[in-house]
């Protein structure tokens, strides 16, 4: 199955939070129970998925809670039961003032981004949080020396943002010294999840510690699914008492092979050529094996063969498409919720993609002038002619796009022969 055919999840995603509810899960598992005895269609589906051969009259209660646990990410109910309870007096703790102290005051834990620093410093964590958060799955990410790529970086992300220039380079040659600056031995923890935003990010983190001849004390945690979140998407949508868990069981010292493969893959991403990437994300990842399929995802925004349009900028105009004129922030939230097999995208990053298809020389989609005064998440937005012939294969969007468009150190310009992306070979072509 390729990425852009995969499911993004069997109703909208819920970003629920990992908490989970024991009483809640054995009354689910009563319901299962009655329905699977009554023949329930979908109820025996789901027992046949997570229990072959269990069913119909001999089914028991204690087969329905294994289905439920199942369903959650556990191997069996008393596990599931265990995890629940060792959450539950984490919470208690927190909630009383006495969490456990994980770390310590020395301790550097770096993000790319800030969705986890107030729920670390709720569940005890001491150490200093450190953001960093350039956004290498959007604009350009050339092989040039580093003060010209923070200066390349800086001027991207103040156009397509909307920040000032200056104030957003200072910020990132900040953000760049405050790594380049870790102490030999400092104990250093990357806390990362499976998206091509955190995976294009760590593979840079990665290539630099990797150069160092004296690195910090490196840990990680890498995570692409949690116990009891099914619809898992990121690391800021967990409660404290479930990062706590985390820095338990998926807290691993950095390997060397993990600082080669890091550097390897930030070499073939900032190259102009996709191709040696491709071969990376094609052989795998053992190492860190959340990044072969990151990969394939930042791929998937080269241009596609027949339509010129990156999975983004295609999914966008197939829910204009699909579902005729609406507002911005609800364009943003179907992407998300429904139809993105692999969530990556900020707010912000996605109005940018937005702008950019208002801005083609044949418009694909068409902003309402009505709605021009709103904030961005309520202006309203349709698909235009252009759109649908482009959806359809009829016109190349590269043709009429406006403006260069990067994807890594691949530049996509107007009208100009360009490396595209066929997903269903997993190959590199170029037009």
């Amino acid at each position: 199955m390729t990425v852009s055919d995969a499911p993004a999840s069997a109703g909208p995603r819920e970003f629920f939070g990992g908490r989970l509810n024991l009483e809640q899960q054995r009354k689910r598992a009563k319901e299962l129970l009655e329905l699977v005895r009554e023949g329930d269609p979908q109820a025996c589906g789901r027992a046949e998925t997570h229990h072959p051969g269990a069913g119909g009259e001999d089914f028991k209660l204690s087969d329905a809670q294994l289905v439920i646990a199942r369903e959650n990410g556990f191997l069996s109910w008393p596990r599931m039961k265990a995890h629940i309870e060792r959450l539950r007096f984490d919470r208690l703790r927190i909630e009383a003032g006495k969490p456990d102290l994980p770390d310590n005051a020395a301790t550097t834990h770096i993000r790319c981004g800030e969705d986890i620093r107030h729920s670390l410093q709720v569940a005890g964590f001491k150490g200093r949080f450190l953001e960093f958060s350039d956004p290498y799955c959007q604009g350009p990410v050339p092989r040039v020396p580093q003060a010209e790529f923070i200066s390349r970086r800086a001027d991207f992300i103040a156009g397509a943002y909307g920040r000032a220039q200056a104030e957003t380079e200072a910020g990132l040659k900040a953000d760049y010294a405050a790594i380049d600056t870790l102490e030999e031995g400092a104990p250093v923890v990357l806390w990362f999840e499976h998206d091509s935003y955190d995976q294009l990010i760590l593979a840079r983190l990665l290539a630099t510690f990797q150069r160092m001849e004296k690195r910090p004390d490196l840990k990680m945690v890498c995570v692409g699914q949690v116990p009891g979140v099914q619809d898992f998407v990121g690391l800021g949508q967990l409660h404290p008492e479930v990062l706590l868990w985390l820095w338990e069981y998926e807290l691993h010292p950095v390997r060397e092979d993990q600082l080669a493969l890091g550097a390897r893959v930030w070499d073939a991403v900032t190259d102009a050529n996709p191709s040696a990437l491709a071969e990376i994300a094609a052989a795998g990842t053992p190492p860190l094996q959340l990044m072969a399929p990151a990969l394939r995802r930042h791929l998937n925004e080269l241009p596609a063969p027949k339509t010129g349009l990156g999975l983004t900028q295609r999914i966008t105009l197939s829910i204009l498409d699909d579902l005729g004129d609406m507002p911005a922030g609800q364009i943003f939230q179907i992407l998300m919720a429904r139809r993105e097999p692999l969530p990556f995208l900020g707010d912000l990053m996605f109005w940018h993609v937005l702008t950019e298809l208002a801005k083609s020389t044949d418009p694909v989609i068409l902003m309402d002038p009505e709605s021009a005064g709103q904030p961005w998440p309520k202006r309203v937005f349709s698909l235009r002619d252009a759109g649908r012939r482009v959806l359809a294969g009829e016109e190349d969007y590269v043709a009429i796009q406006r403006g260069t468009r990067w994807v890594g150190g691949v530049e996509i310009r107007p009208g100009r022969s360009a490396w595209r992306w066929d997903e269903d070979k997993g190959e590199v072509l170029r037009a």
